[in-house]
């Protein structure tokens, strides 16, 4: 089902090893974690499309493209050693590959998706809140789709957020000057790095007023944020934040013993 002659030699074992890999993902949502938990009580329901990041299947796929500049792959919380892909990080690198080679059929399973987490936050009286690069920085304002097999009165190729002009998506992102819909909220995310410094210029440059998110070791840096109203890790639906505010997040997993340069250090 899934081409693996350009995939990393360790990548192609576990595709043509895995019966996994025989068939097509089911579902690409998440909505049962940490930060879905948080964002309702805030009355809002989250479900995050987590994929394989920057080129970890392939060195010629980057859906993280800022990601070795900024200094974030090593920390990122999806890698592991080589030995270590267990079955969520399997489900990720099919969900990535089936978004690759099978564009068109992911793009119609992301449609039903999207409409069972709706039915699912209106049974809970929430409202839904999409998070598409949980793991990822992909350009989803430029990822067309075939809208035939919605019986969609167009003439051209639509966007997921076309087909559900309602609901609130949002994401982090390291790409600089992306034109993004209404109903898409980004947040740049920073990294301390002097190699990143130029993405970030070229970001405020595009757009001054932006939410700026950075993560963090300082303890009082975490401290001072949080007595600011200006933690993010009190939830993750940063587009209830205003514009131009800068958020600090706390490293997390393998991001603690950040020697990359990409944690920031000083006073918020």
């Amino acid at each position: 089902m899934y081409d693996t002659s350009e995939l990393r030699p360790h990548i192609r074992d576990i595709v043509e090893s895995d019966p996994l890999f025989n068939k097509a993902p089911s579902q690409l949502l998440t909505v049962t974690n940490a930060k879905t938990i948080k964002g309702q009580s805030l009355g809002w329901l989250t479900a995050i499309l987590y994929l394989s990041p920057a080129d970890l299947l392939s060195l010629r796929l980057n859906i993280c493209p800022s990601a070795k500049l900024a200094g974030c792959i090593d920390g990122c919380l999806n890698t592991a050693g080589r030995g270590a892909f267990n079955s969520v990080q399997r489900a990720r690198i099919r969900k990535t590959l089936y978004w690759w080679q099978h564009h068109n059929k992911f793009m119609a399973l992301l449609v039903r998706d999207i409409e069972r987490v709706q039915r699912m936050a209106d049974r809970q009286g929430l409202k839904l809140a999409v998070r598409l690069n949980g793991t990822s920085d992909i350009r989803w304002e430029k990822q067309y789709m075939d809208t035939a097999p919605f019986n969609v009165n167009s003439t051209y190729h639509r966007t997921i957020f076309d087909m559900f002009p309602t609901t609130q998506f949002y994401d982090y992102t390291k790409i600089p000057g992306r034109v993004v819909p209404s109903n898409y909220d980004l947040t740049f995310s920073g990294s301390a790095r002097v190699e990143f410094q130029p993405i970030l210029a070229k970001q405020l440059k595009h757009n001054p007023s932006s939410r700026l998110a950075i993560v963090t070791k300082n303890q009082f840096v975490l401290a001072v944020a949080e007595a600011a109203g200006r933690s993010g890790d009190a939830h993750d639906l940063r587009f209830l934040d205003p514009q131009g505010v800068k958020i600090i997040l706390s490293a997390k997993g393998k991001m603690k013993h950040d020697t990359s340069g990409f944690c920031y250090g000083g006073q918020p």
